[in-house]
């Protein structure tokens, strides 16, 4: 069983959630409740430039929180391990959905909704569908990226390329699963 801290505070690692361009998340429990722990990591990512991964999280999630974007609360920082602590909202990913067939048209309008916030106020998120959480109907967005607007990654011409399965959706499957 591992164990890991923020803040001095140990968690109990219960199961990697899944690895992204800036860390590794881990479900994560105190004994009392469940947490989501953000590991950021140094590995290189061809098609993403960094700079401070963890001044990036915390910037983006503000923004993210100003505007309005459903999303876990920051429940705390621990820079010197680069390490950040988040509410776990329990639920099926976006992709999950997609994978067993079971996606609802309901959640493309919810995302169109957010759209809506995101694009007047120059953003874009990361639409990929693991990112994306149904919790009691309602997509919740689980990362805390985002970037300045560009069409080429809006989730109509990028996004949308995997909340369904597409040939897109089939080739990311194919390239995880060798």
């Amino acid at each position: 069983m591992e164990i890991m801290d923020v803040c001095g505070r140990e968690l109990r690692v219960i199961r990697l959630l899944g690895r992204g361009k800036g860390g590794y998340s881990y479900l994560v429990t105190d004994g009392e409740g469940e947490y989501v722990l953000k590991q950021i990591h140094h590995e290189p990512c061809a098609y993403y430039t960094f700079g401070d991964k963890l001044q990036s999280e915390l910037r983006d999630y503000e923004r993210l929180k100003g505007i309005g974007i459903p999303m876990p609360e920051l429940l705390a920082v621990d820079a010197q391990q680069e390490r950040i602590l988040k509410e776990y909202i329990p639920g099926d990913t976006i992709f999950d959905l997609v994978l067993r067939g079971e996606m609802k048209s309901e959640y493309l309008d919810q995302m169109m909704a957010l759209c809506e916030k995101l694009y007047p106020a120059n953003i874009n998120i990361d639409y990929f569908p693991t990112n994306f959480v149904v919790c009691g109907g309602a997509i919740v967005y689980v990362d805390y990226e985002c970037n300045g607007y560009m069409d080429e990654w809006n989730f109509e011409n990028w996004g949308i390329r995997y909340w369904s399965m597409t040939d897109a959706f089939r080739q990311y499957l194919k390239e995880q699963n060798g």
